[in-house]
């Protein structure tokens, strides 16, 4: 595992993968089978992980996060940057900066709440977290509301921030007030685009982001590398062109669940047996599982 330092390169190297998590029948990790979703994505290029939602370590116990992380830990290869993430709740996160403390993860990222939080307790919790665990920690914004620019802007200058998970969803990508006072304030170079491949080629070229993450990545991750080095080099043709490949699987995820069908897809598409969903999520139906096999698996044939 990569344990250098996050720099603005390193966010605009690599696609950022945040892929589903394996478990066994008894909802147990399953090693083996994290192992083959990891390899299928550094294989393509991928050298950037980070598991948080559609890993569901939303739900994750404390009981098990140790072994968890130490497992991603020890299957990353050399070169591959593993980011866990904590929370979302305070007790939890600062549990979980004990387990983080002592290992050689770089960063990890705070994940968001909309329940029983206010902008001033989420700069305090991320500064009582990153003090924890000696190192800088990733703010995803999700949501109006959440932390206001000017305390997101101090978190960054204090070194608190590694860097910023972006992921508002805007009717229209290209009007966006908090985001483009966000890079007005911040700066472009550590934020990055953080809901997958359909707003990515916008927040890149139009607000100069330096980066994206992708939960379709995990069945795709050359097409998806390949759609980040196209928008670099300002070919958006070939970048929407490439954007468009996504878009069956992607549809899906937004008619039925972004992290139940990411899920599922990696599964139906052969890359990794992910098992079961952590509950409380649920498992889609049987016809959704056809569909969303059908548009995994042609994607998967366009990753070459």
């Amino acid at each position: 595992m990569n344990i250098e330092a996050i720099t603005p390169a390193t966010l605009a190297a690599s696609v950022i993968a945040v892929p589903p998590l394996a478990r066994n029948a008894d909802l147990s990790l399953n090693a083996a089978e994290n192992a083959k979703q990891i390899g299928h994505l550094e294989a393509g290029g991928v050298r950037t992980l980070l598991y948080g939602g559609n890993a569901i370590l939303y739900h994750v116990g404390l009981s098990e996060y140790a072994d968890l992380v130490d497992m991603l830990a020890e299957t990353a290869g050399e070169e591959t940057l593993v980011i866990p993430s904590v929370g979302p709740s305070f007790g939890m996160m600062m549990d979980q900066a004990t387990i983080l403390r002592d290992m050689p993860f770089p960063t990890a990222m705070m994940l968001p709440t909309r329940d029983v939080v206010t902008p001033a307790g989420v700069a305090k919790a991320a500064r009582h977290f990153v003090e924890k665990i000696d190192r800088p920690a990733v703010l995803y914004i999700k949501h109006d509301g959440y932390i206001d620019v000017p305390r997101v802007k101090q978190l960054m200058n204090d070194g608190v921030l590694a860097w910023i998970k972006y992921a508002v969803v805007r009717d229209d990508t290209s009007i966006d007030p908090y985001l483009r006072e966000l890079v007005d304030e911040v700066g472009p170079s550590r934020i990055v685009s953080g809901i997958g491949e359909q707003p990515a080629i916008t927040h890149l070229l139009e607000f100069g982001l330096s980066g994206f993450t992708s939960g379709c990545v995990c069945v795709a991750p050359r097409l998806s590398m390949q759609m980040l080095e196209a928008i670099k080099a300002g070919d958006r043709d070939r970048a929407e062109a490439i954007r468009g490949q996504f878009a069956p699987l992607e549809d899906l995820r937004n008619a039925i669940n972004p992290i139940r069908v990411l899920h599922t897809a990696v599964s139906q598409a052969g890359v990794a047996d992910m098992g079961p969903l952590l509950p409380p999520l649920c498992e889609v139906t049987r016809d959704e599982a056809a569909e969303i096999g059908t548009a995994a698996k042609q994607l998967l044939t366009r990753n070459d």
